[in-house]
């Protein structure tokens, strides 16, 4: 079975816990792929075949032991520093665009990703599907080809992480699923608690509150945990730790 992995917000761990679950799977003897519609990073991975797709798409498809390919991560966005960004499409260049110039292909991105999300099912059986940012940007709703709209075309059940670092826990969830959509909000299954410090028998308390106020389970607490993983944004800059370390340098010979 397929599930989909959506956010209260950015980094509140989606791309680990897409790891850990493709994992988890793998270690079980289940076929499973990760996938993720459309991601904005510079940090990109070039495939064995050429493509090019999010950095984490490659480390998840690396935890699920599978070979890393473009249906992954069918449409990676690498912003330019001009108020535009490079649409690579399928792994390979497609164009540049400003926002309101890619917001025009909508209707294609979302066929491009339903489409390779359905060869992977078709292939490997099981998805594990990684949203973008948060899930309830309602200004976005019409046009979120990695959230809203494919949840609605893909009809997985939806696994909710929330970061409980930041604080404001109750609010991220609850507000998150009271502000998705009415066709959406039914298919979030489970809740998972992420960065938790301390003793989780403490919060036991807050997984009662948040079954109560949300109807929803709370699947698990995971506790915080340094974990060395490339990052594929700027919101995970600050994880890094200074230090001395070697350097490898690749020249390509043309």
């Amino acid at each position: 079975m397929s599930i989909m992995v959506l956010g209260t917000s950015s980094h509140a761990g989606k791309s680990t816990v897409v790891a850990a679950l493709c994992r988890i799977l793998a270690n079980k003897g289940i076929s499973v792929v990760p996938f993720k519609s459309q991601n904005m990073s510079l940090n990109s991975y070039v495939t064995r075949d050429g493509c090019e797709i999010g950095i984490a798409q490659a480390m998840q498809a690396c935890a699920a032991r599978v070979e890393p390919r473009p249906e992954m991560n069918p449409v990676l966005l690498k912003p330019k520093g001009d108020a535009t960004s490079q649409v690579v499409l399928m792994g390979h260049p497609f164009k540049d665009v400003s926002a309101q110039e890619y917001y025009k292909e909508t209707s294609l991105l979302l066929e491009k990703a339903v489409g390779a999300a359905r060869v992977l099912e078709k292939e490997y059986g099981n998805l594990v599907v990684e949203g973008a940012g948060g899930a309830a940007e309602m200004n976005l709703y019409p046009r979120d080809i990695a959230n809203i709209l494919l949840a609605r075309a893909l009809q997985f059940p939806i696994i909710l992480v929330a970061d409980i670092e930041r604080g404001g826990v109750f609010a991220q969830v609850y507000g998150t699923i009271k502000l998705l959509p009415d066709d959406i909000a039914p298919l979030v299954k489970g809740i998972i608690i992420n960065k938790f410090r301390g003793d989780p028998a403490l919060f036991a308390e807050g997984i009662n509150i948040l079954e109560e106020i949300s109807g929803v389970p709370v699947l698990g607490v995971l506790p915080y945990t340094t974990i060395e993983l490339p990052s594929e944004d700027s919101l995970s800059l600050g994880d890094k730790k200074a230090g001395v370390f070697p350097v490898r340098i690749a020249i390509i010979r043309l």
